[in-house]
C-alpha cells in the first residue's frame, strides 16, 4: 500500500512524522535511535509490524504484540534515557496481521539520549541522524530559552555601553514614541527599567543591544551579523562571491540600521500619493522584511558558533538565525506565540515601534508580503537553525504573443495612455518622430507626408510609446495602430535586469535556458530600441532600463 493508503487506514493518527519497522518478533535494535530522534526534532509515530519497499508500504504485522509492548515500556520506564518519555500507545489488525504504534512527543528538555550522550539522535527528512556536538550544545541552551541573555555579566559596568547608540535610541524613541513613560527618566533609571543594568552590572542583552564593539567581542568572540549582496541566484553561478558585504558594526543597534537601510534598496516602491497629496512613504512588503529583519535579530542565539546572516540574491532575500524554534513551526504560525528567546532585546524593539509584540509574526509577514509578488515567504526550522525566505521574482503581467519581431495591435488603451510606457520611449518618440517624420514627410511624401510626419509624427511617437514615431515616424504616418514592443523573451530579459542591474550574460543565459549569443542578440534588440543600456564596462559596469517597465506591463 502506498503512505496514504496506509494513513487512511489509520485515520485517527495525526501524522506529522512517522517511521515503519518489521518487528515480527522483537524490537528492533535501533528503535531507540528513533525514540531519541522524535524527541529530540518534532514528535512522531514508530509504527511496528510494517515494511517499507521504495514507497510501498506492506503490512507484514508482529507475532507477540503484548511482548513487544512490554518490551518497550520497560525500557522507557527503566531510566534507560536520561529524561521520562511520556509516549502513546495505539493497536490495529489488518485481518490476522497487528500492528503497534508508539507516538514519541518532542520533549522540553533536549537533548534526548539512550544511554550516554554520544547516542543523541536527531530527525533529518524521514531518517535518523546522530547529532554532531554543536547541535548538541544548542539543545541544551534551549533548555534555558528565553532567559539566558537575560544573565548579568560579572565585573562589567555602564562605560560598556556605546554612548552614541545609547542616545540615538533615545531620540528615536522620543520622536516615534513621544508619549512613551521611559522618555522622561534618567540614563540610569531608563537602563535599569528596560533591564540594561541589573545592580549596576550590564546584562547579556544590554551589552548585545547596546555595547562598545570591543567589549561585545570579549565576551561574545565572533559577534557578527553578517549581510551580503550576492551577483546571482546562487553562489555557484554568481559572477563574484558578493558585490558587498556590509562592515562590522557596534552593536544590534547600529547593525538594525545599517542592515535596513540596504535591504530598502532592494525593493522596488512605486511612488504614491496620500489623500492629502503627499508622498506615502508606507509600504506593506517593506513592512514584511522590517519584521523578518526584528524577528533574525530578537531570536537569534547569540551563543552559538554560526553566525546570524541576511543574504540578498537576484531571486530572492534569506533571513538565518541560528537557535532554533520553541515550539514546531506549525504550531508557531497557527498561534503566534510570543516566545521570543531574548526577551529584553524583543523589548527594546518594542519600545521603539519596530515590534508590536515578541511573536514571529508570521501573518504579518504572509499578508504584507503577498502584496509585492503573490508569494508568501518560506520558513525553514530544524534543530538549530530557523530561516525565512521572500522571493523577489514578480512575474509579467502583460499579454504577448509569439512573436519574434515583437508587432503588437494597439488598442484604444494604450493609444490614449502610451506615453506612460516610459519618459525614454515619449521623449525619443515625440524629438526623433517630430524631426525625422517631418523631414521625412516634408521631402519625400509631399504636403500630406510633410504633414503627417511633421504634425503627427511626434504625437505617433508619443501616443505610440516612442517606438512608432522613432522608428517609422513620416513612413507610417497613418499606420499609427501597430508599434514595436520587446518580445516575450525581450521581456523576459527586462524584468530579469530590472531585479538584478548586475546580472551577466551568463546568468541570464542560465535562467532564460537558451545559449549566450541568444542572449546576446536580444540584449543587442533592447538596445537598439532604447529599452535598456549599459552603463560602465563589462567588469563592474551595470544595467539600466530606460523605460517603465512595470508600466509596460500593466498595459
Amino acid at each position: 500500500m502506498t503512505k496514504e493508503e496506509l494513513i487512511k487506514k489509520l485515520q485517527d493518527i495525526e501524522w506529522e512524522d512517522f517511521e515503519v519497522k518489521k518487528a515480527s518478533s522483537e524490537l528492533p535494535k535501533n528503535i531507540w535511535d528513533t525514540v531519541s530522534a522524535f524527541s529530540n526534532t518534532a514528535g512522531g509515530w514508530i509504527v511496528l509490524g510494517v515494511s517499507q519497499i521504495g514507497k510501498k508500504f506492506e503490512v507484514t504485522g508482529v507475532n507477540n504484540p503484548e511482548k513487544i509492548e512490554q518490551n518497550f515500556t520497560n525500557t522507557i520506564r527503566a531510566e534507560k534515557f536520561n529524561v521520562k518519555i511520556a509516549f502513546t500507545v495505539k493497536k490495529y489488525n489488518f485481518g490476522d496481521k497487528s500492528v503497534i504504534l508508539f507516538y514519541i512527543p518532542l520533549s522540553d528538555k533536549k537533548p534526548v539520549y539512550y544511554g550516554s550522550q554520544v547516542n543523541t539522535f536527531i530527525r533529518s527528512g524521514s531518517g535518523d541522524q546522530r547529532a554532531t556536538k554543536d547541535e548538541i550544545d544548542a539543545m541544551y541552551r534551549n533548555q534555558s530559552f528565553g532567559t539566558i541573555t537575560e544573565g548579568i555579566i560579572q565585573d562589567s559596568n555602564i562605560s560598556w555601553l556605546d554612548d552614541n547608540s545609547l542616545l540615538q535610541y533615545r531620540e528615536y524613541i522620543q520622536r516615534n514614541n513621544p508619549e512613551h513613560s521611559y522618555n522622561k527618566f534618567s540614563k540610569v533609571e531608563f537602563l535599569s527599567k528596560l533591564r540594561i543594568l541589573v545592580n549596576e552590572n550590564i546584562t547579556y542583552s544590554g551589552l548585545l543591544f547596546f555595547g562598545i564593539g570591543d567589549r561585545i567581542q570579549s565576551i561574545f568572540s565572533d559577534f557578527r551579523i553578517d549581510y551580503f549582496e550576492i551577483p546571482g541566484t546562487s553562489y555557484s553561478d554568481a559572477s563574484t562571491r558578493y558585490l558587498f558585504r556590509l562592515p562590522e558594526q557596534e552593536n544590534i543597534w547600529q547593525y538594525y540600521f545599517a542592515i535596513y537601510n540596504r535591504l530598502s534598496r532592494q525593493i522596488e516602491l512605486p511612488f504614491r500619493l496620500n489623500p492629502d497629496g503627499t508622498s506615502s512613504t508606507v509600504y506593506p512588503y517593506l513592512e514584511a522584511i522590517r519584521e523578518a529583519l526584528v524577528n533574525l535579530l530578537q531570536h537569534t542565539d547569540y551563543f552559538s558558533k554560526m553566525r546570524p546572516r541576511v543574504r540578498v540574491f537576484f531571486d530572492r532575500i534569506e533571513f538565518f538565525n541560528p537557535g532554533a524554534l520553541p515550539k514546531p513551526l506549525d504550531s508557531l504560525m497557527r498561534e503566534d506565540i510570543s516566545l521570543p528567546r531574548n526577551s529584553i532585546i524583543a523589548k527594546l524593539f518594542r519600545v521603539a515601534n519596530l515590534s508590536e509584540n515578541g511573536g514571529y509574526g508570521f501573518n504579518k509577514m504572509n499578508q504584507n508580503w503577498k502584496k509585492f509578488n503573490d508569494t508568501f515567504p518560506e520558513y525553514y526550522s530544524d534543530i538549530d537553525y530557523f530561516k525565512v525566505v521572500f522571493s523577489t521574482v514578480k512575474e509579467p503581467n502583460m499579454m504577448l504573443l509569439d512573436s519574434n519581431e515583437g508587432e503588437f495591435v494597439v488598442n484604444d488603451k494604450i493609444k490614449n495612455n502610451a506615453p506612460k510606457i516610459g519618459q525614454a520611449g515619449g521623449q525619443t518618440g515625440s524629438q526623433t518622430g517630430g524631426q525625422t517624420g517631418g523631414q521625412t514627410g516634408g521631402q519625400a511624401g509631399g504636403q500630406t507626408g510633410g504633414q503627417t510626419g511633421g504634425q503627427a509624427g511626434g504625437q505617433t511617437g508619443g501616443q505610440a510609446g516612442g517606438q512608432t514615431g522613432g522608428q517609422t515616424g513620416g513612413q507610417t504616418g497613418g499606420q499609427a495602430s501597430k508599434y514595436r514592443l520587446p518580445t516575450k523573451r525581450q521581456l523576459q530579459v527586462m524584468l530579469l535586469i530590472n531585479n538584478n542591474v548586475f546580472i551577466s550574460r551568463n546568468e541570464l543565459a542560465k535562467i532564460l535556458g537558451i545559449n549566450e549569443s541568444a542572449v546576446q542578440k536580444h540584449i543587442e534588440i533592447l538596445k537598439n530600441k532604447r529599452l535598456i543600456e549599459r552603463v560602465g564596462g563589462t567588469f563592474g559596469g551595470q544595467w539600466k532600463i530606460l523605460v517603465n517597465i512595470d508600466r509596460i506591463n500593466s498595459n
